[in-house]
Order: C-alpha cells, then structure tokens, then sequence
C-alpha cells in the first residue's frame, strides 16, 4: 500500500491549486493522509480528486474542520497502526516530535505522523517510525518544499521525503 503525507498546505480559499510536484506523486497513492493546517476544506476536495483522504485539524483551522476530522487519531493501514497529529499539542518542551510522541503515550502506533514545524523528520524511537513530511507550500527556512510517502509491505512501514523547488 502506498500512502501519500502531506501537513501544513496553508492554502486560503483563494489559492486554488497544489504543487504540481504532488499532484504527480499522489495520483499514485492508495489513501492521503493530511496532518492538519488545511486552513481552507477545500483543500480536501482537491486532494480527493487524487485519492481517498483521512486527516487531522491543525491549530489554523477553523472549527469546521476540526469538527469533520478531529484533533487526534489512530488508522489502520494495512495493518499498520498509525497516529495522526499535528504536532503542536500536548505541550511537550521536546519541539514537535516530543509533542508527538507524548500525544501516543501509552498506545501501541507503529508509526506516527505529525506537521506543524514544516521541518521535514524522519526517525525511529523505541520502533515507531516518527514522521514529519514538511510543507508543501511554506517551507519557511528550509531549501525545498516537501512532502512524504509511506509504504507499507508485508505489515512492516517505510517512509521517505519528497522534495521540489517550486510550489507551482
């Protein structure tokens, strides 16, 4: 199963388009997980278009959206568990993956994806597979725009980063 992440789209209402980049990718994917910062919902309608979408309310969407997909969860994937969340509650003094981590205290995940940073991570940490694909369209300070790519085979995950130039 191949799996397409994506956090912190930040598109308004406006800007109507994804990165072509992504686009390209996710028509290929089974199901899209989003990690929050929709900002607009109809962001999920152009995913969609793509693919079966499942996500997360960041801390800029509006209620609508965090009614529709609430603030936390766990899917099953392929019998994969994964945790989803945005990255910037519980507080954990720990930066985003410290949130993270302390959001599935206690749970059995395998995998945990998160945004809000837009600072693309992957790592492992006592076997759960940590998971930040960045952004998109904000890369904010780092070189290139992003977004990740999971693929689970034979019940085991793996993941890495896609990065591009333009947001166009």
């Amino acid at each position: 199963m191949k799996i397409g992440v994506v956090s912190d789209t930040h598109l308004s209402r406006s800007a109507k388009a994804l990165p072509q980049a992504l686009v390209e990718e996710f028509r290929q994917v089974d199901q899209i997980l989003h990690l929050g910062d929709w900002v607009a919902l109809e962001i999920y309608d152009l995913l969609a278009e793509l693919a079966p979408v499942e996500g997360i309310a960041g801390n800029n969407d509006g209620q609508e959206i965090i009614r529709r997909f609430g603030e936390q969860k766990i899917v099953t994937l392929d019998g994969v568990r994964i945790g989803l969340i945005h990255g910037h509650a519980p507080y954990s003094r720990k930066g985003t993956d410290g949130n993270a981590l302390l959001a599935f205290e206690g749970e059995e995940v395998d995998c945990i994806l998160f945004g809000h940073s837009h600072q693309p991570l992957m790592r492992r940490e006592n076997g759960v597979l940590l998971f930040n694909p960045g952004s998109p369209t904000d890369k904010r300070r780092e070189k290139q725009y992003s977004f990740g790519i999971l693929d689970i085979e034979d019940g085991k995950i793996s993941a890495r980063h896609v990065f591009y130039d333009s947001k166009e």
